[in-house]
């Protein structure tokens, strides 16, 4: 009995505005907080596209040997003007997927601009001879890369390496080398072969994070508003029980 009485005072006239009260807050929160959200994913596709509309340009227009690979250059797409090394200067890096495949891909070492550029050349399922490489000065697309960080080490017989990581390079060439590489997107440089996977486009989080932290605010008034909620309603449910017991 006294279980089923304390069970009704909280549904008790009084309490019926308090709980009315904190359920449409919570909804309101709620659906702000989604809100703030939906607005934070928009920017990121936003962003996302705003990538993939990038246009191609020359590689020296916004690049030089020796300068520091920034997000300026980061998976930008560009025409590239240069000559290729002899063929047996070029390098597997081991690895790689393609379609869930794994594989390597070929990597030629490009003279631009009095430097080495690494450019990979395409994709296959393992290490062969090297194709012949193009002659004289070749002009193709590619899109850029940051030098990747790990690696498994230069294997010099079997011109290898785990990943293409230019300070592991420095001393295989004798020229100075792009602080980068490009992954081919022409056919003309292939040799036949599958050309290579570039990575998904990366988004910052930054982007539109204002919104996230708007919707994260929003969802802490929903705690909030739960806490203060139990809290008035069981004081009022417990101030109740002493008065009936006062009564009795």
């Amino acid at each position: 009995m006294k279980t089923r009485t304390r069970l009704g005072a909280w549904f008790a006239p009084q309490l019926l505005g308090l709980h009315a009260f904190a359920l449409v807050a919570i909804i309101v929160c709620v659906f702000m907080g989604l809100w703030q959200l939906g607005v934070y994913d928009q920017r990121q596709e936003s962003e996302r596209a705003d990538k993939q509309q990038v246009p191609r340009v020359e590689l020296t227009d916004i690049w030089s040997p020796g300068a520091s690979f920034t997000n300026k250059q980061d998976m930008r797409p560009v025409t590239i003007t240069g000559e290729f090394l002899p063929t047996d200067q070029q390098f597997w890096a081991t690895g790689k997927t393609l379609d869930n495949s794994d594989g390597v891909w070929l990597v030629a070492p490009v003279v631009v601009d009095e430097a080495v550029l690494m450019v990979v050349r395409g994709w296959q399922s393992a290490i062969t001879e090297f194709p012949q490489v193009p002659a004289g000065e070749v002009t193709f697309d590619a899109a850029l890369l940051p030098s990747e960080d790990s690696s498994s080490g230069w294997n010099e017989d079997a011109r290898s390496i785990g990943a293409v990581r230019v300070p592991a390079m420095i001393n295989v060439f004798d020229q100075p080398l792009w602080n980068g590489f490009a992954v081919g997107q022409d056919p003309s440089i292939s040799a036949g072969l599958d050309l290579a996977d570039m990575p998904e486009e990366s988004t910052s989080w930054m982007a539109g994070g204002r919104n996230l932290g708007y919707g994260l605010q929003w969802w802490a008034f929903v705690a909030f508003i739960a806490f203060m909620w139990w809290r008035m309603a069981s004081d009022m449910v417990r101030n109740s029980d002493d008065n009936s017991e006062e009564e009795d």
